[in-house]
C-alpha cells in the first residue's frame, strides 16, 4: 500500500487522468441509474406505496388495473378472516381536471380510497381525508407546480364533480400521472355513471388490497368466484407498460455494467502491461510476485475507490441542475450497490492483470527496448 500511494504522488498527472476516465464512467452510470429509477417511480409510485400484502382482482386481469373489475364488498367480508387484519377498496380512473385558479387543465391519476384506510397516503400539507367529507381530496405534490393548493375547488371534465382540496401528499403518481386521491364512493359514482357499466357488481372497484402477516390466498380465491390474488410485486408489475418499461431501463444498465467492466478491466491491463520494466527492475532486487500484485491491487483499489466517490459527488451535484419535472430519482441504497459494483469490477480487471506479472522474467524486462 505505502509503495503504491507513494508512486500515486509521483506521478499526480497520469493518476489523476486514469481517474477521471473511472468517474466519468461511474458518472455515468450513477445518472441513468437515476433516470431509469425515476421513471421507473413515476409509474408505479402509489402502486409501490400502498403497504399491503396481497391484492385482489378479477381472474385472468393478470394483475393489470385496465382489465380487473371486481365486487368491493369482499373487502367487508375478507377483513378479520383469512390471516387479513385490514383491507382497502382502491379504484382508478384517469381523467382531466382544472381549477379556477390553475394555469391550465391536467391529466391526473384520479384513484378511488376509503379514508382512514392503510392505503390512504400520509400529507405534508393540509389534513387527511374524511370520512363524512366526501368531496375532499388529496393530490400530488407536482399539482402544486400547476396551480393547485389547499382550499381550491377542482373540477372533473365531463362530468358535474367538484372536489375540494385538503390535503398535499408527496411522491404519489401513478402510470406517469399525479394521483388524486378521493373517496371510492365519489370515484364509482364517476367510474360507472354509464348504466350497465358496472356488470351487476355491488359497490365495484378495480381492486382490493389486503394487509396480514399470514393470509391464505387460496382459501379466499375458493371462497369466492372469479377472483385472483397476487403478491405486492406482482401487482406492481402488472403496471400497464411497468413490465416493459422496467425491463428495457435494466437491460440498459446491464449492458452498461458489462462494457464499463471491459473498458475497465482492458484499461488497467494496457496500464500494467507498460510497466513490465519497472516490475522486471523490481523483481531483479528481489520483490516477490505476491508483493508487486499486492501493490498493483491496492494502487487500483485507491484509486477506483477516490474516482467512484467523486463520480458520486458529481452525481448528486448534477441532479441539482436538472429542470424540475424531470424523472430523476436517486436511492442512496443503489448507488452504494452500483459503486460496489464499480469497485469489485476495477480491483477484479487489476487481478486479472496483476497475473501476469508472474510471467515477467527480470532480465528480458530490464533489457527490453519500449
Amino acid at each position: 500500500m505505502f509503495l503504491a500511494i507513494k508512486e500515486m504522488k509521483h506521478a499526480k498527472k497520469r493518476f489523476m487522468m486514469i481517474g477521471a476516465i473511472i468517474m466519468l464512467i461511474a458518472w455515468l452510470v450513477f445518472i441513468l441509474s437515476g433516470l431509469g429509477n425515476g421513471l421507473s417511480s413515476l409509474a408505479a409510485a402509489t402502486m409501490k406505496n400502498i403497504d399491503g400484502d396481497l391484492f385482489i382482482y378479477e381472474e385472468g386481469s393478470a394483475a393489470t388495473m385496465m382489465k380487473t373489475k371486481v365486487t368491493g364488498t369482499i373487502a367487508d367480508d375478507v377483513e378479520g378472516q383469512f390471516g387479513v387484519k385490514e383491507a382497502a377498496k382502491f379504484g382508478q380512473s384517469t381523467v382531466i381536471v382544472k381549477s379556477p385558479d390553475a394555469k391550465e387543465k391536467v391529466d391526473v391519476a384520479f384513484l378511488g380510497i376509503e379514508p382512514g384506510k392503510f392505503i390512504e397516503p400520509k400529507v405534508v400539507a393540509g389534513k387527511q381525508m374524511a370520512a363524512e367529507d366526501k368531496m375532499g381530496v388529496i393530490i400530488d405534490e407536482t399539482l402544486q407546480e400547476k396551480g393547485y393548493e389547499i382550499g381550491d375547488t377542482i373540477e372533473v371534465t365531463s362530468s358535474s364533480i367538484e372536489l375540494t382540496v385538503v390535503g398535499i401528499t408527496k411522491g404519489e403518481t401513478f402510470n406517469h400521472l399525479p394521483s388524486v386521491f378521493v373517496n371510492v364512493d365519489v370515484w364509482q359514482s364517476y367510474a360507472f355513471a354509464a348504466p350497465g357499466s358496472d356488470n351487476g357488481l355491488e359497490s365495484p372497484v378495480a381492486m382490493v388490497a389486503l394487509q396480514g402477516a399470514n393470509i391464505d390466498a387460496d382459501k379466499i380465491e375458493n371462497n369466492y368466484d372469479e377472483i385472483e390474488t397476487f403478491t405486492k410485486s406482482e401487482a406492481v408489475m402488472g403496471m400497464p407498460g411497468y413490465k416493459e418499461e422496467s425491463g428495457t431501463i435494466y437491460m440498459m444498465l446491464a449492458f452498461l455494467f458489462i462494457i464499463s467492466a471491459v473498458i475497465i478491466a482492458v484499461f488497467f491491463y494496457v496500464f500494467i502491461l507498460q510497466k513490465t520494466q519497472q516490475f522486471g527492475v523490481m523483481k531483479a532486487i528481489g520483490a516477490s510476485n505476491s508483493f508487486i500484485k499486492k501493490s498493483i491491487i491496492s494502487q487500483v483499489f485507491v484509486l477506483s475507490l477516490i474516482s467512484i466517490i467523486a463520480g458520486i459527488v458529481l452525481t448528486y451535484l448534477t441532479a441539482l441542475v436538472f429542470p424540475e419535472g424531470m424523472p430523476f430519482n436517486l436511492d442512496f441504497k443503489m448507488v452504494l450497490l452500483y459503486a460496489l459494483v464499480l469497485l469489485i469490477v476495477s480491483v477484479l480487471g487489476s487481478v486479472i492483470s496483476a497475473r501476469q506479472v508472474t510471467k515477467i522474467d527480470p532480465l528480458t524486462a530490464i533489457g527490453r527496448v519500449e
